[in-house]
């Protein structure tokens, strides 16, 4: 006899511990798909055994609790067997859905129902040769909304004589309702746990939560696998951005020092020889390094190639002095961000001054960011728009661009000059002391 509960009917008992079957499903889906292991088992289609292993055991164990609760506290809407054993056959393959039938009819067999773990395993068996049999794509396509369309799947099917995977999808798991139904009714719900309705139209109900159960974590689920390609291609388009704005440094130093090597030659081959020796170093240096991110030590021996070559042509004219803090050296800067501010301070600053000029390079921390400051004593320029982008050339716009590009809106590039006294150059970042790589 079916018991009436205290406070519900029959028929409102029966609907509610549907809504929370489904509720159930949907949240254990929502929350296994915020790891990023399983994210990435979703992405693909052909799955190595630790994978489909690892997806197993992640929907299994949390339904074998399920069933283990309908069992001990006699709550019906958290045995979610039929659902489960076929959704994982239906996802990762038969034997990953027959693997969480097993978890999922031992506690109801231990408890006597007898038909309850041949049922379960058989569910995952026909979820994962459903998989065999219809494409992979149409699989996500089945949502909790399939029905809005219903009738224009059936008249596809019907015009075109073809099968129609989202109708199959459907009425699979509405086929093996009807059959632990049946087993249900013929062998007794001491055999095999089944939702007996009060009243035949709640048949229809029972069936359509069945449905939901199956769609709605595909649906949360294929929502998790666009958001993570989505966020892998965000990584590549922004890897491939630096990775662009970079390669616009060499080229435009490698075309100023070029322009130098051509005036000394005719006047100075000694020393034009000199520099291209030193340049086909640094060079060398610029294509063996293909990092994003390096620490301030190396970036500093980066400039002292660089500034070896400033030095072969300006002579004692230029001299160059440091007073870097050492807890500064293992900080992770974006690689080549110096150069282009001493290029432009010899360039701008120094290359037009009367007399000896200096380069001073700084860096301090400060509240967990790191601050870089290059300065030039040299004929200094006009304040005015010095710190909006079109106002810089090339290399200073390069600069700090990709330092947006990277950091977002955590970092600053101040620029501050005098004329007759010179320039300052200030960069401040986070303060990284990890490197952190972003592959292309």
């Amino acid at each position: 006899m079916f018991e009436e509960p205290k406070f519900l009917t029959a028929e409102q008992f029966l609907l509610t511990t549907l809504i929370v079957k489904l509720a159930i499903m949907a949240i254990l889906a929502t929350m296994v798909a915020r790891y990023r292991r399983f994210r990435h088992i979703l992405i693909f289609e052909r799955r190595a055994w630790p994978d489909r292993f690892v997806f197993a055991l992640a929907i299994g164990l949390p339904l074998m609790a399920g069933v283990a609760a309908r069992l001990l506290l006699n709550y019906n809407a958290a045995d979610l067997t039929l659902e489960g054993s076929f959704l994982v056959g239906l996802i990762a393959g038969p034997y990953a859905g027959a693997l969480v039938g097993l978890l999922m009819g031992t506690p109801a067999i231990v408890a006597g129902e007898f038909i309850a773990l041949p049922f379960a395993i058989g569910c995952g068996f026909a979820g994962g040769g459903l998989r065999e049999a219809c494409p992979k794509e149409s699989i996500w396509k089945f949502t909790p909304f399939f029905f809005i369309d219903l009738p224009k799947h059936l008249w596809k099917m019907v015009r075109n004589l073809e099968i129609n995977w989202q109708i199959v999808l459907m009425l699979a798991p509405v086929a093996l309702e009807v059959i632990r139904l049946g087993l249900g009714h013929r062998f007794g719900s001491a055999r095999l746990f089944y939702l007996e309705s009060p009243a035949p139209w709640l048949t229809a109900f029972v069936m359509l939560a069945t449905v939901l159960g199956v769609a709605t974590p595909i649906k949360i689920w294929n929502s998790a696998r666009i958001e993570h390609r989505l966020q892998e291609q965000e990584k590549l388009l922004l890897a491939s951005k630096i990775e662009a704005l970079k390669s616009q440094i060499n080229p435009h130093f490698l075309f100023n020092t070029l322009a130098s090597i051509a005036s000394l030659v005719r006047s100075q081959p000694d020393t034009a020889r000199t520099v291209v020796v030193k340049l086909s170093g640094l060079l060398r240096r610029f294509l063996r390094n293909d990092e994003h991110f390096v620490t301030l030590k190396e970036e500093l021996e980066s400039i002292d190639e660089y500034l070896d070559i400033e030095v072969v042509r300006f002579g004692s004219a230029l001299s160059v002095q440091k007073q870097i803090a050492p807890a500064t050296l293992d900080v992770m800067v974006p690689s080549m961000i110096l150069q282009p501010l001493v290029e432009n301070s010899i360039k701008h600053g120094l290359s037009r001054k009367l007399g000896p000029g200096c380069i001073t390079i700084r860096s301090r921390s400060s509240k967990g960011r790191a601050i870089i400051e290059v300065n030039d004593n040299g004929v200094g320029m006009l304040m005015d728009g010095l710190n909006t982008p079109r106002s810089t050339g090339i290399g200073l716009a390069n600069v700090r661009e990709r330092l947006r590009v990277i950091y977002g809106a955590a970092y600053q590039l101040k620029l501050t000059s005098e004329p007759g006294k010179g320039t300052s150059a200030q960069i401040e970042v986070p303060e990284l002391m990890e490197p952190t790589r972003i592959n292309v």
